[in-house]
């Protein structure tokens, strides 16, 4: 009899801004490479806002990331589509402005995956399509 564990994953998709890259040095653990993305959502006449907090957990989405820095700096738009993972929140002291005192709250999540960058006005990045098993093969 083998056991196995079941895993049920909960993946957000969207699209949206990157922002703020910065490695971070946890005081226990290794260091990690952080990004905020500011998701995309409504109709375009309307849009809305969604601000998330990432650690970039998939080896190409930290590649791709890393390859974004020197636009983010230079403050270029760089709208990525995305796949993140392990949605959670964080509560966090307000210390300036109107809302001083007041507890702020931050989406948090880990990017797993870009399937897009586009910097300005420019596709830099496209993902290839993932074959899966339930494609056909191709017929020769």
């Amino acid at each position: 009899m083998t056991t196995q564990t079941k895993y049920f994953d909960l993946h957000t998709h969207g699209i949206g801004y990157l922002s703020n890259i910065r490695e971070v040095t946890p005081k226990k653990g290794k260091p990690f490479l952080s990004c905020d993305i500011t998701a995309i959502s409504g109709s375009s006449d309307a849009i809305q806002y969604t601000k998330f907090g990432c650690n970039v957990v998939g080896a190409e989405a930290e590649k791709l990331v890393r390859k974004c820095q020197d636009a983010v700096a230079r403050e270029d738009k760089v709208l990525i589509s995305f796949v993140l993972g392990d949605l959670w929140y964080d509560t966090y002291p307000i210390s300036k402005g109107e809302r001083a005192g007041q507890t702020g709250v931050m989406l948090k999540s880990r990017l797993l995956r870009i399937k897009m960058v586009k910097v300005g006005d420019n596709i830099v990045y496209r993902e290839e399509p993932r074959r899966t098993t339930e494609q056909p093969e191709a017929q020769q």
